[in-house]
């Protein structure tokens, strides 16, 4: 079985936030639900990649529009289902 991908990514220096599709099924019916994974990728003093979820006070603004952008995107994502751009 494939590994699920992100619909959609949203980058932001060091941020990413990742945008995920869920599909259910209730009474019948396919329910769709959004997720979001919000994360930092840094390289450690071996130079190894780290992901984290940590940030400081000044990468905040790039946080929050990561994150505005995802919600952004499930909102009209929602309103035109058809639409992957």
């Amino acid at each position: 079985m494939a590994k699920q991908k992100p619909i959609r990514e949203f980058r932001i220096g060091w941020i990413q936030v990742a945008v995920w599709k869920n599909e259910s099924e209730e009474n019948g019916k396919t329910i769709v639900k959004h997720s979001i994974r919000i994360q930092k990728r840094f390289r450690d003093e071996d130079g190894e990649y780290k992901d984290t979820n940590n940030y400081f006070p000044e990468e905040l603004p790039k946080l929050a529009l990561a994150v505005n952008k995802a919600y952004e995107f499930i909102a009209l994502k929602e309103r035109n289902p058809e639409d992957d751009s």
